[in-house]
């Protein structure tokens, strides 16, 4: 209950101060404000699933747009269930089946695509659950994502907690739970998985939990690419666990468990591509499977967010200032006051994750969902990254704001780029 205002007028002459009763809105906030503190938890599941079901119903609302004919897989009946295996998901669903090829597809020297582009872990565990509960791929896949998302979004709140407070975590993870390809985390997609992996570990970092923190990122290696940008993040927190080691010293049995966090990152960074030479006898299998998704057929560095934008905007110009702008803009929220209250594990996360991304992405539509792994800047955008709690202004108003903003973006994402116009059209 908020507490209720007084006046000082009369104090002076020893009578009785007036009271002015909270309004109802202030009340509410009260009410809401003292419910996410005392079970954040669970506010947070329920604001997930509250906005899982409203994707649902987007995805089966557009649904019946969907031409079969371009779905792996189809049955010629487009629902929720079919919406939620298109594109990448038909490859994982290729792989729980047929599993890895042997030999790498392809002629005159060129690799097409094929399954070694994608991670085995979630597909391993689809096929786990498919054969212990004989259902199908979309609905086990589907609810399986659901599943770890929800874990995902409850160790970003306790996470983003320890920084912020309670009540900013919440915000945090309605403005993510609403974002335009958030989608993915109840279709047949990695991102549910690796984002628990890539959350749990750096909760780890940041609580000093070294042997946690080597073991999820080791499993980020058979889940997803980015034990890369985590080792920089490893890095930085043994830095600023060296540096305190005046006041707080290291015991022999700490600096073993502080190095195991960089074996792991070394190990996951390179794992899947070592797997895929010894299947294959290839040793540039994953790299020449991967730049089969590319337009030269190779992977390039940096080059595609140039020549990208320059094919978005049509002059080469106005695409080189735009990507100058957002990168600088990034660079401004991500180290500015304004988000000093993020602290040096989740900034660290976004500044190498970025680079991580202007290095090896050949930024297109796809981007969006890669983008769901920079959650920690929706700190900075709610307002709520100011270590002073004074300069925290206007954060509930502001997370209203974004999640209708990302309902309403998420509607077109569904709308334009889930529904498939033709084979090779523009990838989620």
């Amino acid at each position: 209950m908020a507490a209720a205002t007084t006046t000082a007028s009369d104090r002076a002459d020893g009578e009785q101060p007036d009271v002015i009763p909270p309004t109802r809105l202030q009340d509410w906030r009260a009410r809401g404000s003292a419910l996410v503190q005392g079970h954040l938890l669970l506010c947070v599941v329920a604001a997930y699933l509250v906005l899982r079901v409203f994707s649902a119903v987007v995805m089966q609302a557009v649904a019946w747009r969907q031409d079969p004919s371009y779905i792996f897989y189809s049955t010629g009946h487009q629902d929720y269930w079919q919406m939620t295996h298109v594109w990448d998901g038909r490859w994982y669903q290729t792989i729980v089946e047929e599993g890895y090829p042997a030999q790498l597809p392809g002629s005159d020297g060129t690799v097409d695509q094929n399954q070694w582009a994608f991670y085995p872990m979630y597909p391993f565990l689809v096929w786990v659950l498919m054969h212990l509960t004989g259902g199908s791929f979309a609905v086990v896949g589907s609810l399986l994502s659901l599943a770890l998302g929800a874990v995902a979004v409850c160790l970003m709140a306790v996470l983003i907690r320890e920084k912020v407070g309670a009540f900013a975590a919440f915000c945090v993870v309605c403005v993510f739970a609403a974002s335009p390809p958030s989608p993915v985390l109840q279709m047949t997609y990695t991102e549910s998985l690796a984002l628990v992996l890539l959350i749990g570990a750096l909760l780890a970092l940041q609580r000093r939990q070294w042997w946690l923190a080597a073991s999820l990122a080791l499993a980020t290696g058979l889940a997803r690419p980015v034990a890369v940008p985590l080792a920089v993040v490893a890095v930085v927190a043994l830095w600023l666990r060296w540096r305190a080691r005046a006041d707080d010293p290291i015991e022999r049995r700490e600096w073993v468990a502080m190095g195991s966090t960089l074996v792991g990152c070394g190990i996951a960074s390179g794992i899947w591509p070592l797997i895929a030479w010894w299947r294959t006898g290839v040793p540039a299998a994953y790299t020449e499977t991967m730049g089969a998704w590319r337009g030269g057929g190779k992977v390039v560095y940096f080059e595609p967010w140039v020549a990208n934008f320059d094919q978005l905007f049509g002059n080469g110009l106005l695409a080189v200032t735009v990507l100058v702008v957002l990168l600088v803009g990034f660079m401004v929220i991500t180290i500015g006051p304004w988000s000093d209250a993020m602290g040096p594990i989740m900034r660290t996360w976004l500044l190498a994750y970025g680079f991580y991304l202007l290095a090896v992405l050949d930024v297109w539509t796809s981007t969006y969902r890669y983008l769901l792994f920079m959650f920690p800047i929706l700190i900075a955008f709610i307002g709520a990254g100011s270590t002073q709690r004074s300069q925290r202004l206007l954060v509930g108003w502001r997370t209203v704001i974004w999640v209708g903003l990302g309902l309403g973006w998420q509607v077109w994402w569904c709308w334009t780029l889930l529904v498939l116009k033709h084979v090779s059209g523009d990838p989620i």
